[in-house]
């Protein structure tokens, strides 16, 4: 059951005026997938019901990374994305996930840590289960099962993407520091010096990595990771001019 497309008010901070987007673009933001094909998939259809029904500007899909891991079926995810952007305007940016998966493809001692952090569910959408087998052979296997299109998708994926007065990323931005010198690693691992700033970032900043029950609305920056991976529920930020909505599984 899909729930309806609430509008969304912000707490007032220090926004120094109301974000938007251009007039001839829609928005469809959608928060931390996490292996849960099901899920995406769902949320796919009740962005094009929400396309047929509300007929209007241009519309674009951006993902706020973290595809892979803990769910299920992470290489179906990436297939499904790919897919997508053969027949939308869609931007795909990169999750710390996907970094520390890339890293995994080149080192056995990057690919043990990512098992611990949800790797291991991702390895075997790509592989049968094949309890007992050493971890070596497990990299030497994964690796092979991995097709070079999902890594080349991983390697290309963006860190950030700007429209109007918002800025997409996927973890947040380090506070002072201009959009242009911001890092990497910031961009896709950083919370609490960025979730505890109440200034102004130049833009309102959407994002996911950190997990909350709902989709935290507040004057600079916007949260959408509702943790789907283990509530069920994946939730989409809909921007159109000064509008803002929420839809979710």
């Amino acid at each position: 059951m899909l729930k309806p497309r609430p509008q969304v008010a912000p707490e007032v901070l220090h926004e120094p005026v109301a974000p938007i987007v251009p007039d001839d673009v829609r928005i469809y933001a959608v928060g931390d997938v996490h292996g849960r094909l099901d899920l995406l998939t769902t949320l796919q259809a009740a962005i094009d019901e929400d396309m047929e029904a509300h007929p209007g500007p241009a519309c674009m899909e951006i993902y706020l990374g973290d595809y892979v891991d803990r769910g299920a079926h992470s290489a179906g995810v990436l297939d499904t994305l790919m897919e997508r952007a053969n027949h939308r305007r869609v931007v795909c940016l990169s999750g710390n996930h996907e970094a520390v998966m890339l890293d995994a493809m080149a080192s056995q001692e990057a690919f043990s840590h990512w098992l611990r952090m949800g790797g291991l569910e991702t390895v075997f959408s790509y592989l049968p289960a094949a309890p007992g087998i050493e971890e070596a052979q497990l990299w030497l296997d994964w690796r092979s099962a991995v097709p070079q299109e999902h890594v080349a998708f991983l390697r290309r994926l963006s860190t950030n993407y700007v429209c109007g007065n918002y800025l997409f990323v996927h973890a947040g931005l380090r506070p002072g520091i201009p959009l242009e010198a911001q890092r990497r690693e910031d961009m896709l691992w950083i919370r609490r010096e960025f979730l505890d700033c109440p200034d102004w970032f130049g833009h309102c900043v959407v994002h996911g990595h950190t997990p909350m029950r709902d989709a935290e609305v507040l004057g600079n920056r916007i949260n959408i990771d509702t943790g789907a991976y283990a509530t069920g529920h994946l939730t989409c930020l809909v921007l159109e001019g000064a509008d803002r909505f929420l839809i979710a599984t």
